[in-house]
């Protein structure tokens, strides 16, 4: 098996390169592609990620685009537990602190990220070597009506408060299915917000998680089919 050198050129493509890694391990993975392997994920968070982005062609990098724009479709991996159960939550992207005019959820990053993603569930409990975690099997999903009511009226909720000023009051309780929650490498990171009498502050940047509960009911209803 070799590592693709162009972008899926459509989503059979896509569904069947990712069918093709369902099963190998990381340590596979990385070795077929003469990619290091790390010991652990303290410094390299999003190693997984750009692992199975190599072996899909993903092209997008860290636009704020869909991983697969030509499909309009975002990757995501998932760490899962012996019971096929999310083990944290998903970072979705960015969220922005300084609210261009007019923001809606049709425009919002969010929707354009979540309107079709393919999952890539890998085994990620702890005890498991890096190098030693399987990839599950893949499958793109779009949110259902019902669903993407949920994402809208959370977005809506989080990003109403930002607007009123008061991002630093949001905590990880709010939102039914998708949180507000920092989102930069260290604390010493600062950006650009507003509080409430529209004075400018600096905060840690923040970012969208979709929640476990959320990613599980997904999951389950796939594999249950």
């Amino acid at each position: 098996m070799q590592v693709p050198t162009s972008a899926p050129q459509d989503l059979a493509e896509l569904e069947s390169r990712a069918q093709a890694i369902a099963g190998f391990s990381l340590g596979e993975l990385a070795a077929l592609a003469s990619i290091a392997i790390p010991a652990d994920f303290k410094r390299h968070k999003g190693w997984t990620g750009q692992l199975i982005e190599t072996w899909l062609g993903a092209t997008a990098g860290s636009k704020p685009q869909q991983d697969f724009p030509e499909l309009g479709v975002e990757l995501k991996t998932l760490p899962i537990n012996q019971y096929g159960q999310p083990l944290e939550t998903t970072y979705v992207c960015y969220a922005p602190l300084k609210l261009p005019p007019l923001s809606s959820w049709e425009t919002s990053n969010v929707k354009n990220k979540l309107q079709c993603v393919l999952w890539v569930p890998v085994e990620g409990e702890r005890q498991i070597p890096v190098a030693e975690r399987r990839i599950a099997t893949p499958f793109l999903w779009q949110p259902s009506p019902a669903q993407e009511a949920m994402l809208k009226q959370d977005w809506e909720e989080l990003t109403e408060l930002i607007a009123l000023g008061q991002v630093e009051s949001v905590t990880a309780r709010h939102g039914e299915v998708m949180q507000l929650r920092p989102k930069a490498a260290s604390g010493q990171v600062l950006t650009d917000a507003l509080d409430a009498q529209g004075n400018r502050i600096q905060t840690r940047p923040r970012g969208f998680y979709l929640r476990k509960q959320f990613t599980g009911f997904i999951l389950e209803s796939h594999f249950a089919r």
